[in-house]
Protein backbone atom coordinates (compact mmCIF):
# COMPACT_ATOMS: atom_id res chain seq x y z
CA UNK A 1 0.00 0.00 0.00
CA UNK A 2 2.70 2.23 0.89
CA UNK A 3 4.59 1.51 -2.60
CA UNK A 4 1.65 2.60 -4.19
CA UNK A 5 0.87 5.38 -2.24
CA UNK A 6 4.59 6.67 -3.11
CA UNK A 7 4.55 5.60 -7.16
CA UNK A 8 1.37 7.59 -7.23
CA UNK A 9 3.09 10.63 -5.18
CA UNK A 10 5.68 10.58 -7.90
CA UNK A 11 3.64 10.79 -10.77
CA UNK A 12 1.94 13.49 -9.53
CA UNK A 13 4.93 15.52 -8.45
CA UNK A 14 6.72 14.64 -12.24
CA UNK A 15 3.29 16.05 -13.52
CA UNK A 16 3.20 19.07 -12.06
CA UNK A 17 7.04 19.62 -13.07
CA UNK A 18 6.14 19.21 -16.33
CA UNK A 19 2.75 21.56 -15.90
CA UNK A 20 5.75 24.23 -14.38
CA UNK A 21 8.13 23.80 -17.22
CA UNK A 22 4.88 23.74 -19.88
CA UNK A 23 3.85 27.34 -18.39
CA UNK A 24 7.36 28.77 -18.06
CA UNK A 25 7.96 28.61 -22.04
CA UNK A 26 3.95 29.71 -22.97
CA UNK A 27 4.87 32.71 -20.85
CA UNK A 28 8.34 33.45 -22.91
CA UNK A 29 6.45 32.90 -26.02
CA UNK A 30 5.54 36.14 -27.77
CA UNK A 31 2.03 36.98 -28.14
CA UNK A 32 1.87 37.38 -32.69
CA UNK A 33 -1.13 39.74 -33.77
CA UNK A 34 -2.17 39.72 -37.64
CA UNK A 35 -3.69 42.56 -39.75
CA UNK A 36 -6.34 42.24 -41.95
CA UNK A 37 -7.45 44.75 -44.22
CA UNK A 38 -11.11 44.40 -46.39
CA UNK A 39 -9.45 46.33 -49.57
CA UNK A 40 -12.84 47.40 -50.62
CA UNK A 41 -13.64 49.45 -47.32
CA UNK A 42 -10.25 50.39 -47.49
CA UNK A 43 -10.11 52.18 -50.99
CA UNK A 44 -14.33 53.50 -50.32
CA UNK A 45 -13.69 55.27 -47.04
CA UNK A 46 -10.17 56.35 -47.45
CA UNK A 47 -11.33 57.81 -51.06
CA UNK A 48 -14.09 59.25 -49.82
CA UNK A 49 -12.22 60.91 -46.66
CA UNK A 50 -9.33 62.15 -48.64
CA UNK A 51 -10.22 63.00 -52.05
CA UNK A 52 -14.27 62.87 -51.95
CA UNK A 53 -15.12 60.48 -53.75
CA UNK A 54 -15.30 56.07 -53.71
CA UNK A 55 -14.32 55.46 -57.06
CA UNK A 56 -11.02 53.85 -57.28
CA UNK A 57 -10.31 55.32 -60.87
CA UNK A 58 -10.37 59.19 -59.48
CA UNK A 59 -7.29 58.59 -56.68
CA UNK A 60 -4.35 56.48 -56.58
CA UNK A 61 -3.34 55.07 -53.40
CA UNK A 62 -0.18 54.39 -52.29
CA UNK A 63 -0.63 50.88 -51.00
CA UNK A 64 3.62 49.96 -49.79
CA UNK A 65 3.68 53.32 -47.82
CA UNK A 66 -0.39 52.72 -46.14
CA UNK A 67 0.84 49.13 -45.59
CA UNK A 68 4.40 50.04 -43.45
CA UNK A 69 2.21 52.95 -41.92
CA UNK A 70 -0.66 50.22 -40.67
CA UNK A 71 2.39 47.83 -39.79
CA UNK A 72 4.35 50.69 -37.32
CA UNK A 73 0.55 51.74 -36.07
CA UNK A 74 0.43 47.54 -34.98
CA UNK A 75 3.54 47.79 -33.48
CA UNK A 76 2.83 50.38 -31.37
CA UNK A 77 -0.45 49.27 -29.96
CA UNK A 78 1.10 45.65 -29.61
CA UNK A 79 3.91 46.53 -27.74
CA UNK A 80 4.81 43.00 -27.01
CA UNK A 81 3.78 41.29 -30.17
CA UNK A 82 5.65 40.15 -32.96
CA UNK A 83 3.99 40.37 -36.72
CA UNK A 84 2.56 37.32 -38.16
CA UNK A 85 1.94 39.16 -41.68
CA UNK A 86 -0.60 40.92 -43.29
CA UNK A 87 -3.71 39.60 -45.15
CA UNK A 88 -4.99 42.28 -48.17
CA UNK A 89 -8.47 40.96 -48.98
CA UNK A 90 -9.19 42.68 -52.76
CA UNK A 91 -11.42 41.23 -55.60
CA UNK A 92 -10.48 40.52 -59.13
CA UNK A 93 -12.22 39.20 -62.25
CA UNK A 94 -11.66 35.46 -62.35
CA UNK A 95 -9.40 36.14 -59.04
CA UNK A 96 -6.83 37.12 -61.36
CA UNK A 97 -4.30 39.26 -59.93
CA UNK A 98 -4.32 43.03 -61.62
CA UNK A 99 -0.98 44.74 -62.15
CA UNK A 100 -1.57 46.82 -58.52
CA UNK A 101 -2.58 43.31 -56.56
CA UNK A 102 0.52 41.68 -57.82
CA UNK A 103 2.97 44.74 -56.72
CA UNK A 104 1.05 44.42 -53.50
CA UNK A 105 1.80 40.39 -53.15
CA UNK A 106 5.17 41.10 -53.81
CA UNK A 107 5.83 42.86 -50.47
CA UNK A 108 6.72 41.41 -47.24
CA UNK A 109 5.00 40.20 -45.06
CA UNK A 110 1.66 40.75 -47.17
CA UNK A 111 -0.75 37.78 -48.35
CA UNK A 112 -3.03 38.77 -50.83
CA UNK A 113 -6.33 36.49 -50.63
CA UNK A 114 -8.52 37.63 -53.86
CA UNK A 115 -12.13 37.28 -54.31
CA UNK A 116 -14.52 37.38 -57.23
CA UNK A 117 -15.91 40.54 -59.07
CA UNK A 118 -19.03 40.36 -60.51
CA UNK A 119 -20.32 42.44 -63.47
CA UNK A 120 -21.28 45.55 -61.60
CA UNK A 121 -17.96 45.80 -59.85
CA UNK A 122 -19.12 44.01 -56.62
CA UNK A 123 -16.64 41.79 -54.26
CA UNK A 124 -17.44 38.26 -53.91
CA UNK A 125 -16.19 36.06 -51.51
CA UNK A 126 -14.14 38.43 -49.54
CA UNK A 127 -16.00 37.99 -46.07
CA UNK A 128 -15.82 34.07 -46.42
CA UNK A 129 -12.15 34.84 -47.05
CA UNK A 130 -11.63 36.51 -44.05
CA UNK A 131 -13.46 34.15 -41.88
CA UNK A 132 -12.15 31.69 -42.80
CA UNK A 133 -8.31 32.98 -42.36
CA UNK A 134 -9.19 34.38 -38.63
CA UNK A 135 -11.07 31.07 -37.08
CA UNK A 136 -7.91 29.05 -38.81
CA UNK A 137 -5.02 31.43 -37.26
CA UNK A 138 -6.85 31.26 -33.93
CA UNK A 139 -7.96 27.50 -33.64
CA UNK A 140 -4.24 26.88 -34.25
CA UNK A 141 -3.01 29.53 -31.63
CA UNK A 142 -1.41 31.21 -34.60
CA UNK A 143 -2.63 34.91 -33.41
CA UNK A 144 -3.33 36.29 -29.80
CA UNK A 145 -4.68 39.43 -31.69
CA UNK A 146 -6.40 40.21 -34.83
CA UNK A 147 -6.39 44.14 -35.86
CA UNK A 148 -9.35 44.39 -38.60
CA UNK A 149 -9.72 46.85 -41.57
CA UNK A 150 -13.52 47.04 -42.60
CA UNK A 151 -17.29 47.62 -41.76
CA UNK A 152 -19.01 44.70 -43.72
CA UNK A 153 -21.98 43.28 -41.19
CA UNK A 154 -21.13 40.10 -42.59
CA UNK A 155 -17.74 40.18 -40.65
CA UNK A 156 -19.56 40.14 -37.44
CA UNK A 157 -18.98 35.96 -38.30
CA UNK A 158 -15.42 36.14 -38.70
CA UNK A 159 -15.12 38.31 -35.32
CA UNK A 160 -17.07 35.28 -33.15
CA UNK A 161 -15.15 32.50 -34.85
CA UNK A 162 -11.73 33.86 -33.79
CA UNK A 163 -12.75 34.91 -30.48
CA UNK A 164 -14.27 31.51 -29.84
CA UNK A 165 -10.98 30.59 -29.55
CA UNK A 166 -9.69 32.81 -27.40
CA UNK A 167 -7.90 35.57 -30.05
CA UNK A 168 -8.94 38.87 -29.38
CA UNK A 169 -10.48 40.79 -32.19
CA UNK A 170 -9.51 44.85 -32.41
CA UNK A 171 -11.29 46.82 -35.21
CA UNK A 172 -9.62 49.46 -37.29
CA UNK A 173 -11.85 51.60 -38.99
CA UNK A 174 -11.65 55.02 -41.21
CA UNK A 175 -13.19 58.25 -40.15
CA UNK A 176 -16.14 59.08 -42.07
CA UNK A 177 -16.96 62.68 -43.35
CA UNK A 178 -20.58 61.98 -42.07
CA UNK A 179 -22.11 59.13 -40.13
CA UNK A 180 -20.47 56.29 -39.45
CA UNK A 181 -18.67 53.39 -42.85
CA UNK A 182 -18.99 50.61 -40.22
CA UNK A 183 -22.01 48.26 -39.36
CA UNK A 184 -23.11 49.05 -35.46
CA UNK A 185 -23.46 44.50 -34.73
CA UNK A 186 -19.49 44.77 -36.19
CA UNK A 187 -18.95 47.46 -33.55
CA UNK A 188 -20.80 45.71 -30.97
CA UNK A 189 -19.12 42.32 -31.35
CA UNK A 190 -15.42 42.92 -31.27
CA UNK A 191 -13.01 43.70 -28.30
CA UNK A 192 -11.65 47.06 -29.16
CA UNK A 193 -12.19 50.23 -31.78
CA UNK A 194 -10.09 52.56 -33.43
CA UNK A 195 -10.47 55.01 -36.06
CA UNK A 196 -7.70 56.17 -38.50
CA UNK A 197 -8.47 60.36 -39.49
CA UNK A 198 -7.79 62.56 -42.55
CA UNK A 199 -3.95 63.23 -41.32
CA UNK A 200 -3.53 59.65 -41.26
CA UNK A 201 -4.22 58.83 -44.74
CA UNK A 202 -3.39 62.25 -46.58
CA UNK A 203 -0.23 61.11 -47.62
CA UNK A 204 -1.42 57.55 -49.16
CA UNK A 205 -3.99 59.23 -50.99
CA UNK A 206 -3.80 61.45 -54.21
CA UNK A 207 -6.83 62.18 -57.19
CA UNK A 208 -5.83 61.49 -60.49
CA UNK A 209 -5.53 64.07 -63.05
CA UNK A 210 -8.32 64.15 -65.45
CA UNK A 211 -7.90 63.05 -68.91
CA UNK A 212 -8.99 65.76 -71.10
CA UNK A 213 -9.35 66.04 -74.91
CA UNK A 214 -9.22 69.09 -77.28
CA UNK A 215 -12.71 68.46 -78.88
CA UNK A 216 -11.82 71.20 -81.76
CA UNK A 217 -8.74 70.01 -82.80
CA UNK A 218 -10.07 66.15 -83.22
CA UNK A 219 -12.84 65.27 -85.85
CA UNK A 220 -15.52 63.64 -84.89
CA UNK A 221 -15.74 60.02 -85.34
CA UNK A 222 -18.77 58.52 -87.25
CA UNK A 223 -21.49 56.75 -85.55
CA UNK A 224 -20.28 53.13 -87.16
CA UNK A 225 -16.38 54.07 -86.21
CA UNK A 226 -17.89 54.36 -82.34
CA UNK A 227 -19.64 51.42 -82.79
CA UNK A 228 -17.02 49.38 -83.88
CA UNK A 229 -14.81 50.38 -80.96
CA UNK A 230 -17.81 49.66 -78.58
CA UNK A 231 -17.45 45.90 -80.54
CA UNK A 232 -13.78 46.08 -79.42
CA UNK A 233 -14.33 46.82 -76.01
CA UNK A 234 -17.33 43.87 -75.67
CA UNK A 235 -14.28 41.76 -77.28
CA UNK A 236 -11.86 42.14 -74.51
CA UNK A 237 -14.34 42.48 -71.67
CA UNK A 238 -15.72 39.13 -72.61
CA UNK A 239 -11.93 38.01 -72.49
CA UNK A 240 -11.32 39.38 -69.13
CA UNK A 241 -14.47 38.37 -67.43
CA UNK A 242 -15.82 35.13 -69.18
CA UNK A 243 -19.16 34.04 -69.83
CA UNK A 244 -20.31 34.24 -66.44
CA UNK A 245 -20.56 37.92 -66.20
CA UNK A 246 -22.30 38.52 -69.77
CA UNK A 247 -25.25 36.17 -68.06
CA UNK A 248 -25.23 38.39 -65.29
CA UNK A 249 -25.03 41.25 -67.68
CA UNK A 250 -27.53 39.82 -70.24
CA UNK A 251 -30.65 40.50 -68.20
CA UNK A 252 -30.43 44.25 -68.27
CA UNK A 253 -30.28 45.04 -71.80
CA UNK A 254 -30.99 47.82 -73.46
CA UNK A 255 -29.31 49.04 -70.04
CA UNK A 256 -25.60 48.94 -68.89
CA UNK A 257 -24.52 48.95 -65.22
CA UNK A 258 -23.15 52.54 -63.95
CA UNK A 259 -19.68 51.03 -63.67
CA UNK A 260 -20.02 49.21 -66.60
CA UNK A 261 -21.29 52.29 -68.98
CA UNK A 262 -18.57 54.46 -67.43
CA UNK A 263 -15.54 51.87 -68.23
CA UNK A 264 -16.79 51.70 -71.36
CA UNK A 265 -16.81 55.58 -71.90
CA UNK A 266 -13.45 55.82 -70.60
CA UNK A 267 -12.38 53.01 -72.28
CA UNK A 268 -13.44 54.37 -75.79
CA UNK A 269 -12.68 57.79 -75.61
CA UNK A 270 -9.05 56.85 -74.83
CA UNK A 271 -9.20 54.62 -78.60
CA UNK A 272 -10.59 57.09 -79.86
CA UNK A 273 -8.84 60.47 -78.77
CA UNK A 274 -12.22 62.32 -78.22
CA UNK A 275 -14.37 63.39 -75.95
CA UNK A 276 -17.73 61.32 -76.09
CA UNK A 277 -19.60 63.68 -73.61
CA UNK A 278 -22.43 65.29 -74.24
CA UNK A 279 -23.06 63.28 -77.65
CA UNK A 280 -26.01 60.73 -76.50
CA UNK A 281 -25.75 59.75 -80.33
CA UNK A 282 -22.45 59.00 -80.36
CA UNK A 283 -22.97 56.90 -76.80
CA UNK A 284 -25.63 55.49 -77.71
CA UNK A 285 -23.39 54.40 -80.88
CA UNK A 286 -21.22 53.09 -78.72
CA UNK A 287 -23.38 50.87 -76.30
CA UNK A 288 -25.14 49.19 -79.45
CA UNK A 289 -21.79 47.95 -80.26
CA UNK A 290 -20.89 46.64 -77.06
CA UNK A 291 -24.29 44.96 -76.78
CA UNK A 292 -23.97 43.88 -80.27
CA UNK A 293 -21.10 42.00 -80.21
CA UNK A 294 -21.75 40.21 -76.67
CA UNK A 295 -25.31 39.22 -77.87
CA UNK A 296 -23.54 37.34 -81.01
CA UNK A 297 -21.55 35.42 -78.30
CA UNK A 298 -24.67 34.39 -76.30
Amino acid sequence: MNDDLLALGARIDRTNELLQRMLAEVAKTPSTHAIFVDAGYLYAAAGRLAVGTEDRRSFDLDTEGLIEALIDRARTIFADSRLLRVYWYDGARRRIHTSEQQSIAELPDVKVRLGNLNANNQQKGVDSLIRSDLESLARHRAISDAALLGGDEDLVSAVEAAQGYGARVHLWGIEAPEGRNQAEPLLWEVDSQRTFDLDFFKPYVSRRTALTYDAAAASRPSREDVRFVGAQIAAKWLAARGRESLVELLPGHPYLPGLVDQDLLVEAEGMLQYSLRGQSDLRRALRDGFWEHLQTQY
